[in-house]
């Protein structure tokens, strides 16, 4: 593996989360791998788990590992090519990414979208230059379309706890304050429609995501009705995919509740990526209750995150 940023890029995905729950039972077997190897890890967007669990992930390796927080701590990054840079750009991305492959063996890199331009965005024009330009592994900690990572940990806590060969999970939209991407939700129902599970998709009407990314899942905007008997309920606002970035007021009723949950679907484990707004997205009743398994599904973001970086270290 040389790049990790969707669900394409595995050739065998019940194999890589074995892999992964394998590691959970023995971190530290393979850390003749990432002796002297690097891994550098570049933020241009916030992160709490990602930043903390693939840290964490590298070091079970035995790898060095160095965090660059480049939106705060870095030179101001051309992306354009052909440009006079006689403007507020400091450095050119084909030169950092180049030097950044210097000094890594892997690296792996944050970039939100910006919400505004839909061609822009899907096109992944930062992650993409990285891959191009620095020259080793590249693995994605969530860019403008996708969080693998993240999904892939998803995937993890569902093959663990699950108690039927098949279950039932949704994905459930969420009430929010302000637009946010569409990187989870998408990348979540591309592994769900690649895996073997009974996938639903539930949100209002206008909150479709890209059809590129569910293929294969049922799609509804009744949430009663998706829940009805889940095995696990996935909770994540999103902003519209068209008009791109665009909310509509209303829909408070779509956060889930126990009574929600007692009525159609009692034996449903709850996920969310985190971070959650308590009583927004999420009602504060579930997430302190038994039903919640987002502390365990974060907690899985370390074998997640090694599984992958033990299969790049081995075709270095």
């Amino acid at each position: 593996m040389k790049l990790f940023s969707s669900v394409n890029d595995v050739k065998d995905v019940k194999a890589l989360v074995a892999e992964a729950l394998q590691l959970k039972q023995n971190p530290y077997a393979h850390q003749h791998l990432g002796k002297n190897k690097t891994l550098s890890l570049v933020f241009l967007n916030p992160s709490l788990r990602t930043r903390m669990s693939t840290q964490k992930a590298a070091m079970n390796l035995g790898m060095n590992v160095i965090v660059l927080n480049i939106d705060k701590e870095g030179w101001a990054l051309e992306l354009r090519d052909n440009v006079i840079m006689n403007g507020t750009t400091v450095e050119h991305i084909r030169e950092a990414a180049g030097v950044m492959g210097e000094y890594s063996d892997i690296i792996g890199v944050r970039s939100f979208p910006g919400l505004k331009d839909r061609e822009e965005d899907y096109s992944e024009t930062i992650f993409n230059k990285f891959v191009e330009f620095c020259k080793v592994p590249v693995v994605s900690l969530e860019s403008a379309t996708r969080h693998p990572l993240q999904s892939l940990a998803d995937l993890v806590t569902i093959e663990e706890l699950k108690t039927t060969a098949r279950p039932k999970v949704v994905l459930t939209w969420a009430p929010h304050i302000k637009a946010l991407p569409q990187a989870v939700p998408n990348s979540f129902a591309e592994w769900m429609c690649k895996a073997d599970v009974d996938f639903t998709i539930a949100h209002p009407a206008g909150y479709e995501l890209s059809p590129d990314f569910t293929n294969g899942a049922t799609i509804t905007h009744d949430q009663d009705e998706a829940i009805k008997d889940a095995d696990f309920i996935y909770v994540k606002n999103w902003s519209a995919f068209e008009p791109y970035g665009a909310v509509t007021g209303g829909n408070e009723d779509w956060m889930l509740t126990n009574a929600k949950l007692d009525a159609v679907a009692p034996s449903a484990k709850v996920m969310h990526c985190l971070p959650v707004r308590r009583d927004l997205e999420l009602s504060s009743e579930i997430l302190d209750g038994p039903r919640s398994v987002v502390i365990h599904e974060a907690g899985n973001r370390v074998w997640a995150a090694q599984a992958v970086l033990k299969q790049m270290l081995e075709a270095l």
